[in-house]
């Protein structure tokens, strides 16, 4: 890593406001950093800290009603106040940005290659057809497979950590000299996420640009940063060297937030699980399990899922890891009748779901509750949360007026939200407030069986550790059995009893939650287990070693096998 004594970026009592109802309203203020040459500075804090709206006022990407005043300098020159040719000439050339959500950063009606080469050809004078061998080398350089084909594909033709790599050979495309990354890594898969920051470590050394990591995951910050910076209520409460800050923070809110971090290996104590009887009748028995989507057009059927044999007891909290694609969310839909079992036997509640019509399912939807990854999404946007929360009990178990009020105000209760909430929309409450509904939703029939698919994968760690403490106590108190789908090992660790990681449709290791976290039998559980970042810089570094090592391990294998 190469720095120059000059920083590339110079941020001097930086402010950031809104026009809100009549006044001005602090988003943030009186910022101060330098990113150097090489050099990642982390920014991290909770959502409403600030640390997106300071970086996005660099570019003059405030909404209308936005703000900046203060300084910052890019290499020397004035960003604050910038408009017109002048800021569009330093958009994508001199600072680039990696959105948080690829999928609505992308243009959805342009393929991948066109965005590119309109990225490059915006600032460089290229003909289309080098602009489209640079836009293919760009896609070569941050591991698409199959560049020249993905080329032409559509943001939505590509997987998750695709478009996360194209979005990357897009920002790098001009070689700016800052890159701004705003939770890159958000709802990507341990490995997929391992991939992304070791591209991001490989590049940034190999076009020495400066970068800003923005995020909430302390483990990528112990990965990647070299310096960090902690804003609460937009304000920077701490700031230091990544190990420093990590082994002796000074801040009370900076201690909370590192406290609230799942650490993978080290198990919460306060979350003591109970003992499960697994001599009772299982609540779900999985046997030889296929699950195929069809035929459509021209894509051939397709199995996601091939032969694979679980069950989980009453009471028990499984855990189901894996990438994008493995096959987890699929086996979660079969569970409640979404995905048609297309062999073997499937058992839930005594219901046999293989071949069941929709009046034999009807019994099964008081039995099994969904908890969906976006609350956002899956809650209606017109009905008030109340209404959202009581349609369960509306439709199966007949309640009305009061009976269905005091019973709405209890769920709302039991999940620590205030009862005048019941009245608010889905867009008034915050992303954990949401997520608290749909678990309120889920448990509003009292269920045998909880499936939670990702309940936690985008919320910030305190807010994450509110809903996982209140989920433990949930299920402690409710005593129900529960699929708990997550890509997070440090947050399945935390709340199960047994783990399975699935692979390519298949269950390639089941067992005890220890034994699968701490002594990993198969070679992809091994590769998944190193591919989680703890947040502990020094132990990180190790991590990484190791990983890097099973990596190069598997592939001289792969090579040597004929």
């Amino acid at each position: 890593m190469r720095m120059s004594d000059r920083p590339i970026l110079e941020v001097t009592d930086l402010s950031v406001e809104f026009f809100v109802d009549g006044e001005w309203i602090a988003a943030a203020e009186g910022v101060n950093y330098t990113v150097g040459r090489g050099e990642v500075l982390a920014i991290v804090g909770e959502s409403g800290s600030g640390k997106t709206q300071t970086s996005m006022s660099l570019l003059g990407l405030l909404p209308s009603n936005g703000r900046a005043t203060g300084s910052a300098k890019l290499d020397g020159k004035e960003l604050i106040g910038l408009t017109g040719a002048p800021m569009r000439r330093v958009r994508g050339k001199e600072i680039a940005v990696i959105f948080q959500e690829p999928m609505t950063a992308l243009n959805p009606v342009y393929t991948i290659g066109f965005q590119i080469v309109e990225t490059l050809r915006s600032h460089f004078d290229l003909t289309p057809k080098a602009a489209k061998a640079r836009a293919i080398e760009l896609l070569t350089m941050v591991e698409i497979p199959d560049p020249e084909r993905r080329f032409d594909s559509f943001p939505h033709q590509l997987s998750g950590g695709q478009r996360q790599r194209a979005m990357i050979a897009q920002a790098l495309a001009c070689e700016p000299k800052l890159l701004v990354a705003d939770e890159p890594t958000t709802a990507l898969d341990v490995t997929v996420q391992a991939e992304i920051l070791k591209l991001m470590r490989d590049l940034r050394s190999r076009i020495d640009c400066g970068i800003i990591l923005i995020t909430h995951d302390m483990g990528v910050v112990a990965d990647m940063a070299d310096r960090m910076i902690v804003m609460k209520d937009g304000k920077v409460v701490e700031r230091g060297d990544t190990v420093e800050v990590f082994e002796h923070p000074q801040d009370a809110y900076t201690q909370r937030l590192l406290a609230a971090v799942p650490y993978f290996g080290n198990p919460r104590t306060d979350f003591e699980m109970p003992s499960v009887d697994y001599s009772a009748a299982p609540v779900v028995q999985a046997t030889d399990l296929v699950l195929k989507y069809p035929r459509r057009g021209k894509q051939p059927e397709f199995t996601a899922v091939e032969g694979i044999s679980f069950h989980i007891s009453p009471g028990e909290v499984l855990g189901l890891v894996g990438e994008s694609g493995s096959g987890k969310t699929t086996v979660g839909r079969s569970l409640v009748g979404l995905q048609p079992v297309a062999s073997g036997s499937l058992l839930v509640g005594g219901i046999e779901m293989r071949g069941a019509h929709a009046r034999k399912l009807r019994p099964l939807r008081e039995k099994v509750g969904f908890v969906f990854q976006d609350p956002g999404s899956s809650l209606n946007p017109r009905l008030p949360i109340g209404e959202s929360i009581g349609e369960p009990m509306y439709l199966h178990r007949k309640l009305r007026g009061k009976a269905l009020s005091d019973r709405v105000e209890e769920l709302l209760d039991s999940v620590q939200l205030a009862r005048s909430f019941r009245n608010r929309y889905p867009h008034e409450l915050s992303g954990g407030q949401r997520q608290r509904v749909g678990i309120a939703r889920a448990l509003a029939l009292e269920p045998e069986l909880l499936v939670a698919d990702e309940p936690t994968s985008a919320l910030d760690v305190s807010v994450q550790e509110r809903v996982l403490a209140l989920f433990h106590e949930l299920q402690q108190s409710r005593g129900f059995a529960c699929l708990f789908i997550s890509h997070d090992l440090g947050v399945v660790e935390q709340l199960t009893q047994r783990i399975a990681v699935m692979h390519k449709g298949r269950i390639v290791e089941i067992g005890p939650r220890d034994e699968v976290a701490h002594d990993p039998k198969d070679d992809y559980t091994k590769r998944l287990v190193s591919a989680v970042p703890v947040p502990n810089p020094t132990e990180q570094r190790l991590r990484r070693e190791e990983r890097d090592r099973l990596i190069e391990q598997s592939r001289l294998a792969a090579g040597h096998r004929p």
